[in-house]
Order: structure tokens, then C-alpha cells, then sequence
């Protein structure tokens, strides 16, 4: 295809009418097609060819397939994750939760954590990264995301200490099948408004059963939250990842079923989290 750099400034160019990092995904799509880290491929730019495989992916690209997919993984709080269009890829906006699970749990860590809708294992298994001495148990409806959080958790050697469940929420009694007494419950369920208007990457290319959650995009909590009675232990606390225009109705979903409710945002000013104590 010729010369490197020149292959990524038409990259650019080509992905600057859909995307809003056009420079980094073609970089990234790069050092995916000549297999070497986007680092290494910074530093030896000019000294590269750009493989003949570089044009389809960036062709890809231009139809919207998000990055992660092309490239099948996507970095959560510093661990590679493998990721496909069988989960939501991990943003980092939801590295609150984690953050904020580290500054919660500095002086006494927590034995036990459970993630609701797992998806790729990414919220589970990074608090297991950060928690050494902890186990953990991930759900989730699909049988498909939890081959992706099993290799995961295989990739990052923290196998033994996490434990997955084929369980949907929207059953009954499915509280029972994962038990009680959990110090920290961690959640990022559906929250999107049936009918949001989504960005094409996420809309034509992510599961629409991990994204909707009914007219206000509330559904899911009203089963969560309800549910964090048998599973919370008595000085427990739950993390839950919010839209940015739902605290209001969370926290009083929250607050009507006992809990005191604490609001942190993200990195860009946004409500994200949802702190949930007993």
C-alpha cells in the first residue's frame, strides 16, 4: 500500500467525516495490521510500509464498525480486554466505578464482588485486578458474553478467583442463584430510552439488549435495586453506572428503597455513578 506515513495521513482523511479521532484510528488500525503496538509504530513511522490488509480495515471503519471491534480488544483501567459485537465495548467512563471502589474500599477491601450484566467481565475483573484477596461472581443473560468474559479472565491470569453465571434478572427469583452477602456490587445495566437516537458505531454494531431499558430507560433499575437487599452484606455498598440525565430518578428509586444515595461524575462533568449504601 506504500509507505506508512503516507497510508495514515490518507487514513485520516478518509475517517475525518465519521469519526472524531480520525488520526488515532488510523494509527490504531496501523499498528493492528502490522501487528506491533501503537507506540512502536509512532516511534519507527517513516521507516514502515503499510500492509495491503490496512486498506480493508480502514474501509471498515468508514462504515462505522467501531474500533474495538475491527481490532477485537479494548483497554479498561490499563488490562486488554477482548471484546466483540456480543458485548458493549468498556468506555472509560466507567472506570468510575472502579476509582471509586478503590477510594471506597483503600482501608478494608472487599472479600466478595458481584457484577450485574458482566458483559465482557471488564468492571469485574479490573476490581479483581485491584483487590488481590477478593472473589467474584459476573452475571449476564448472555451466553455469548460470557465466553468473552471467561477468555478475559483467562488472559489475565485472575481465573480462580472469578466465577461466571448464565442468569437473566428479568426471571424470578434470580437473587437466589447468586447467593448473598456481597461487600461490593458493581452494575452498568441497560439504561438507554427505547427510541434513543444512538451514534451509528453504537446503534449498527453493539447489543441493543445490553443498551435498552424500556420508555425511560429505567426498567432495569427498578429490578436492581430492589434485588441489592439479599444481595448486599449489612455494611455493603453498590456502584451503579447512570445516564447522564438520570440521577434524579435513580437516586429516589434508591432512597424509596432505604438507601443513601451519593452522586459522583465523570471525567467530562457528567452524572455517572450512583454510590449505594444500606
Amino acid at each position: 500500500m506504500g509507505d506508512a506515513a503516507g497510508a495514515l495521513r490518507e487514513a485520516t482523511q478518509r475517517l475525518s467525516t465519521i469519526s472524531d479521532s480520525p488520526r488515532l484510528d488510523a494509527e490504531l488500525l496501523l499498528a493492528h495490521a502490522l501487528q506491533i503496538a501503537r507506540s512502536e509504530l509512532l516511534l519507527n513511522l517513516p521507516q514502515l510500509e503499510a500492509p495491503a490488509q490496512f486498506a480493508s480495515l480502514v474501509e471498515r471503519r468508514q462504515r462505522s464498525e467501531p474500533i474495538a471491534h475491527i481490532i477485537g480488544s479494548k483497554e479498561f483501567w490499563g488490562l486488554d480486554f477482548q471484546v466483540t459485537s456480543d458485548v458493549l465495548i468498556p468506555r472509560p467512563d466507567s472506570e468510575l466505578l472502579i476509582e471509586e471502589a478503590v477510594r471506597l474500599f483503600a482501608p478494608t477491601p472487599p472479600p466478595r464482588i458481584v457484577d450485574l450484566g458482566t458483559g465482557s467481565g471488564a468492571l469485574l475483573l479490573a476490581a479483581l485486578h485491584e483487590f488481590p484477596q477478593a472473589r467474584g461472581l459476573g452475571m449476564d443473560a448472555s451466553a455469548a458474553a460470557l465466553q468473552i468474559a471467561h477468555n478475559n479472565a483467562d488472559a489475565l491470569g485472575l481465573a480462580d478467583r472469578a466465577r461466571f453465571v448464565l442468569l437473566d434478572w428479568a426471571g424470578a427469583d434470580w437473587t437466589n442463584s447468586l447467593g448473598s452477602g456481597f461487600d461490593l456490587v458493581l452494575a452498568n445495566p441497560p439504561y438507554v430510552a427505547t427510541g434513543a437516537r444512538l451514534s451509528a458505531d453504537v446503534a449498527g454494531f453493539e447489543p441493543h439488549q445490553a443498551l435498552f431499558a424500556g420508555k425511560d430507560g429505567l426498567d432495569d433499575y427498578r429490578i436492581i435495586i430492589p434485588a441489592l437487599e439479599k444481595l448486599l452484606s449489612p455494611a455493603g455498598i453498590a456502584l451503579l453506572e447512570i445516564g447522564f440525565d438520570q440521577a434524579k430518578p435513580v437516586s429516589r428509586l434508591a432512597a424509596d428503597s432505604g438507601y443513601h444515595v451519593e452522586l459522583k461524575q465523570d471525567l467530562g462533568g457528567n452524572d455517572r455513578l450512583l454510590v449505594l449504601r444500606r
